[in-house]
């Protein structure tokens, strides 16, 4: 039995993985939770110890899934890799366990089964916005490459699908089941199997009728997207400056006309530390070639407007929860920055919200602050960056406006939604995806911003470093792609739409209400365990 459980609990975590971008078949994840399905109910019913078990079981099964399907994060950081896997699965097997605890104390157990997509939905919401956030295998990402089956997270996001994929595993356990254990006719079961195929398919049908019918809304804009491809281990923070500027300015050129809105450049392009004024607006960043190098070349198109990454500085009166110290004394923050300029001007600032913990956010600062210095090198600075509370749009000459997401920050949705609800028409992704090697890292960020496209009606220009540069259209269709690890640059025409969807003007509401119903319901359970009453006489 117990080798029969393990490997239940590893199939699991293997067809997760399997199903998971860009490799995997995403269907396989409407039944990949079946083995574990299973575990959880024969331990339920047979073992001493139960909730150990089941966290045992689901551990071994959700390890497997993180491990093959973030793995490479290792190529960036041993230990980072080892925290991201050890904990994420962790945190995910609480969420079984909490599960198997509350619907033992629910009168009508068959349908207590329904408290896992309250549960793990509740979880993926939580897990946002936290010290330790780390989003990248929320279950609704797994559509990621398949835009054509989920048009409809232009009304759910993400959450949606999470959803769909839970109740359909629920749905198929239940039926496998009552098959195994004959409690009905062959004709019962194959009725419910009809109801299975339906809830699969109305939605699926649903969307490809929308993918093939949508049409996209808005202004032309005619953007520019370059890719470098400097090497971040070798060349990119080494080489001198001028010369990353001057490869971006010959790779672009022969694309910029005078019709070009926005010329989009990788995150930390500029590589020189620059010093932020008081006032960014109307005033030019201090120190540096590289900013005149570009305005010199913008001369020739004042309209143009470009959307550049750099790490910047700047000196404070106060102290911040991120601020450092020079040796004189002075206060300063460090940011990840995406800079807007003109051919005269710095027009804006916009300082990386999303930070990734260990390189660029101590998670739990006050507890851990020993471990300020360690550097975890997942492609960032070292220790606490700054950042912005606000959700700033950069606008065109011609009054479009376009959302700076740094890296990290294109895989939240409703985090998004904030700077489409602030005026972005178009949606800029600015990152640096070579600390990974050719696996499916880059791919997977890549096909992230697929899923922003169609929850938020936005085209979006994507301009990486070191990884694919393309365009995304909005309903989710990857345009233009460069290839891997190749100096280039692309041209294309976008819609700058500004409709907002259902999705766009309430955000991730699914979460916020399964987070909601998981505290009462658990609040439940947890009042009926301490009256000490049995499970078959509970409500």
């Amino acid at each position: 039995m117990l080798k029969s459980k393990l490997l239940l609990s590893i199939s699991s975590g293997i067809l997760l993985s399997l199903a998971w971008p860009t490799l995997g078949l995403p269907y396989i994840a409407f039944i990949a939770f079946v083995p574990l399905f299973f575990i959880e109910d024969q331990l339920s019913k047979e073992s001493k110890k139960p909730l150990r078990n089941i966290f045992l079981y689901s551990y071994i099964a959700l390890f497997t899934w993180n491990a093959l399907s973030t793995w490479w994060i290792w190529n960036s950081t041993a230990f980072g890799a080892i925290m991201a896997i050890v904990l994420n699965s962790l945190f995910m097997s609480w969420v079984w366990v909490i599960f198997s605890f509350s619907k033992r104390y629910f009168h009508n157990n068959k349908k207590a089964i329904y408290l896992l997509p309250v549960l793990w939905v509740a979880f993926e919401y939580l897990h946002l916005d936290w010290d330790l956030s780390w989003s990248w295998l929320n279950l609704g990402n797994v559509f990621a490459n398949h835009p054509y089956a989920i048009q409809w997270y232009e009304y759910t996001g993400v959450f949606g699908g999470t959803w769909w994929i839970l109740i359909i595993n629920i749905l198929i356990f239940r039926l496998l089941k009552t098959a195994l254990e004959s409690k009905k006719t062959i004709g019962q079961i194959a009725f419910s199997s009809i109801s299975v195929l339906l809830i699969i398919l109305i939605p699926l049908f649903y969307s490809i009728y929308q993918y093939q019918t949508y049409t996209e809304e808005g202004k032309d804009t005619e953007v520019v997207v370059v890719q470098p491809n400097m090497d971040p281990w070798s060349e990119q923070f080494l080489s001198p400056p001028q010369e990353v500027i001057d490869r971006m300015i010959q790779l672009s050129a022969p694309l910029i006309s005078e019709e070009t809105q926005f010329w989009v450049a990788p995150e930390s392009a500029i590589q020189e530390g620059i010093q932020e004024p008081a006032m960014t607006v109307g005033a030019r960043m201090k120190n540096g070639v590289s900013i005149p190098r570009l305005q010199s070349f913008m001369g020739k198109y004042p309209d143009l407007k470009m959307v550049v990454g750099a790490s910047t500085y700047s000196f404070l009166d106060e102290a911040t929860s991120t601020s450092r110290e020079t040796e004189n004394g002075g206060i300063y923050d460090e940011y990840n920055t995406a800079i807007l300029l003109n051919y005269k001007n710095t027009e804006g600032a916009y300082h990386k919200s999303k930070l990734v913990p260990g390189p660029e956010k101590m998670p739990f600062k006050s507890i851990l602050k020993s471990l300020q210095y360690v550097a975890f090198d997942l492609g960032g600075t070292v220790g606490s960056l700054g950042y912005d509370t606000e959700r700033k749009v950069f606008y065109s000459s011609q009054g479009i406006g376009a959302a700076p997401l740094i890296c990290y920050e294109s895989i939240y949705g409703e985090f998004v939604t904030e700077f489409v609800k602030n005026g972005a028409q178009i949606l800029m992704v600015i990152t640096n995806d070579g600390w990974w090697g050719n696996t499916q890292g880059h791919k997977q960020h890549l096909v992230f911003s697929r899923l922003r496209a169609v929850e938020t009606r936005r085209s979006v220009a994507r301009s990486a470093n070191t990884g694919i540069s393309c365009f995304v259209n909005q309903r989710g269709d990857v345009i233009e792609a460069t290839s891997y690890w190749v100096q280039d640059s692309r041209k294309h025409t976008l819609k700058a739409n500004s409709e907002l969807t259902f999705y766009v003007k309430y955000g991730d509401y699914l979460g916020r209400s399964s987070v909601f119903l998981a505290v009462l319901l658990f609040l439940i359970s947890l009042t009926v365990y301490f009256k000490k009453e049995k499970p078959n006489e509970t409500i």
